[in-house]
């Protein structure tokens, strides 16, 4: 979130979820404006404060005290009205919601705060611990936890709180919910996190750690991110300021920092790994250092199953416990659906009481918090994905009006566990459970004679046996005998990245993520390729996408990679989702087991998610690759930390397909609806 266009969007988009999509959360470049846009924007935001003092106390700059002596910034909006109590809706954020815009000289869009207090609530905007004029030092998620904990109990002890607690926002405004919900604060009374997958730690097959991992490699996209956030050389005002002059300084200096510019596609390419920030000119940080005051080692030194992860605040599963009303929000190409689902689910599962049949999904086709920007037609990379724009504002208070305000609301009510929109489809289909009702496993074998590099070798998906959800014009034999594919993966030259599933670094991907055409890629003799025949019907996978191979290699530590394609009659063939695994965690993330050159091993990858239609006459394929870079990190191949190294050797991995090996795939398919 660093190269200066895309922080700019960002800010706009992540922040506070439910504003409206014109809001400007923070300083960024814009485009010039005429003199004459410049003087009615002015009026129009001019317009909107006026009308917002005009029903409201504002209270901004309030610093509220943690448990260790630091303070957090907050700006809070409430009805004039103070014969009543509010409850709050709670928005946490590393971003920059200053309320005084200060390029333009005036005050940026505060049509969020102006709706949430006509609609009777107190708004509280709070910068998380280390950020803006928020005081102490950034660790991921804002820890220690105990923050959220100050915090709720601060609001909730306020004389116009009615001590209920709401909390929303996207990405990184999302992500430390899930954890504040597990500490059982009598005040938090419901969530609504959106994009929230670097929130979460491990949970079903994922253990991503905050989008740190898929499958043991390394999630690139998120170190550009954080070579922004991280930064702790910052200005901060003496302890003893006052609020007004704090309010005062909030019109001059907004403290959000101007990052220098960064070719991220270049500075993924940096060895050794550790140093990449700091060979791009970024600053010191938890990235690749031990910083004072925070919960472990250099993130990059960690393994998948380090303790620090533990320490700080991102959700675990396993040992916190969520049990209050949850509106999850998530996308189909977000960098991490796969968990955000198996957190939905889980949470779902596990919750006690009420808070159970309390759990709702919203699943866009959008990237990472990019739901909101869906129009008529919504096109996401280069695939129009139709009409896929969704009510959010008035879904996200008639949600806080039921469980803040307790008012019976029949929208609520009446909707349905799980929205999900079906791409191909174009239409938003909704369930009462993910995956939906009624949805099975159906499971395809890769075959080849050997020669499926590329889009023109002889990878085929085969189906062993006829099924009505997949009815196939014609049917092919699997392999009898192993015919292994063979794939070379050199480290120094790695399978590039194209479109699919991002969120922050994604200037640094051709076409910014989304559905790409993949038929360029799949010329390159390091993709294996194997393509089903045309389907004789429409056939909808919606669900999770599993990929178990049959691998060897003649290195000690090689990674396999899998991206789902739906391939049009015309020959266009539009990724849906991608997954990775670093073989030395083949065997699970808590140990290290390295190959013996030319032994065949099992493996089985994290899960896929999507859905999707493949309408007649479509094929479903599957690449298999050796690297996905920089969407995730290269493996160097040595079998040694892969972070500090700067050497590498090329990898020979062969694919196996066979009655001894079999190499599948297995998809969710939903019955044709009659």
């Amino acid at each position: 979130m660093t190269t200066p266009t895309f922080r700019a969007l960002a800010a706009s988009l992540l922040c506070l979820a439910f504003a409206s999509a014109s809001a400007t959360i923070a300083q960024g470049p814009r485009a010039e404006l005429t003199p004459d846009q410049r003087k009615a924007l002015i009026a129009k935001r001019e317009s909107i404060e006026s009308e917002l003092e005009s029903i409201a106390i504002i209270d901004r700059k309030v610093m509220v005290p943690m448990r260790d002596g630091k303070r957090m910034a907050a700006d809070i909006y409430r009805p004039k009205d103070t014969s009543k109590k509010y409850p709050i809706i709670f928005s946490r954020t590393p971003y920059n919601f200053n309320f005084w815009d200060i390029r333009l000289g005036t005050y940026r869009d505060m049509s969020t705060e102006l709706d949430a207090v006509k609609r009777g609530y107190v708004l509280v905007e709070m910068n998380e611990r280390g950020h803006f004029f928020s005081e102490g030092n950034y660790d991921i998620l804002g820890a220690p936890l105990s923050d959220a904990q100050d915090q709720f109990n601060w609001m909730a002890a306020q004389p116009w709180s009615a001590g209920k607690i709401g909390l929303i926002g996207c990405s990184s405004t999302a992500e430390w919910q899930m954890a504040a919900a597990s500490l059982g604060n009598k005040a938090l009374t419901t969530i609504i996190p959106e994009s929230f997958g670097a929130g979460v730690g491990k949970v079903g097959p994922y253990n991503e750690q905050g989008n740190w991992y898929r499958g043991g490699a390394v999630q690139m996209l998120f170190i550009d991110w954080l070579n922004g956030e991280q930064n702790q050389v910052r200005p901060q005002f003496p302890a003893n300021t006052s609020q007004a002059d704090l309010i005062a300084a909030s019109r001059l200096f907004d403290l959000a920092p101007q990052m220098p510019p960064i070719d991220w596609a270049k500075a993924f390419e940096h060895l050794p790994e550790k140093d990449l920030i700091s060979a791009a000119g970024g600053p010191r940080g938890i990235f690749a250092d031990k910083m004072p005051n925070t919960t472990g080692g250099a993130m990059i030194e960690r393994t998948p199953n380090d303790p620090a992860w533990r320490k700080g605040g991102i959700w675990q599963s396993d040992t916190m416990p969520i049990n209050v009303p949850g509106l999850w929000v998530m996308t189909w190409y977000d960098v991490s659906i796969g968990p955000n689902l198996a957190a939905y689910n889980f949470v779902r599962e596990h919750a006690k009481g009420e808070a159970a049949n309390q759990q709702y999904a919203i699943i866009a086709p959008t990237l990472h918090c990019g739901y909101k920007r869906a129009t008529e037609k919504t096109v996401v990379g280069e695939r129009d994905m139709g009409d896929a724009r969704l009510d959010y504002d008035d879904i996200t208070y008639a949600w806080f009006d039921k469980f803040l305000k307790g008012e019976s609301d029949t929208r609520i009510e009446k909707m349905p566990k799980v929205q999900y929109y079906t791409m191909g489809l174009n239409k938003w289909q909704h369930s009462d459970t993910w995956p939906p009702e009624g949805a099975k496993p159906v499971t395809l074998t890769l075959s080849s004679s050997g020669h499926a590099n590329t889009l023109h070798g002889d990878g085929q998906l085969v189906l062993p046996a006829a099924s009505p959800l997949l009815p196939f014009a014609s049917s092919t034999a699997s392999s009898k005998e192993d015919q292994p594919d063979t794939f070379t993966y050199d480290p120094m030259h790695p399978t590039p990245s194209y479109g699919g599933n991002v969120c922050c670094a994604a200037n640094s991907i051709p076409g910014n993520g989304g559905a790409l055409d993949q038929r360029k890629m799949e010329e390159r003799d390091d993709i294996l390729v194997y393509t089903t025949e045309p389907l004789a019907a429409d056939a909808e996978l919606s669900g999770p996408i599993t990929v178990t191979l049959y691998v060897s290699s003649d290195v000690k530590d090689t990674d396999v990679t899998a991206k789902l394609i739906d391939v049009q009659p015309d020959g266009t063939a539009y990724n849906l989702d991608e997954t990775i695994q670093r073989l030395r965690y083949r065997d699970g993330d808590n140990k290290q087991v390295w190959l013996e050159k030319g032994k065949v091993y099992k493996v089985t990858l994290t899960p896929m998610n999507t859905s999707n239609l493949f309408a007649a006459g479509h094929k479903i394929r599957l690449e298999v690759a050796g690297s996905n870079f920089p969407r995730f990190d290269r493996n160097l191949n040595t079998g040694g930390n892969n972070y500090d190294e700067t050497t590498s050797v090329i990898a020979h991995t062969q694919i196996h397909h066979s009655p001894q090996y079999p190499s599948t795939i297995t998809l969710t398919v939903v019955p044709k609806h009659e």
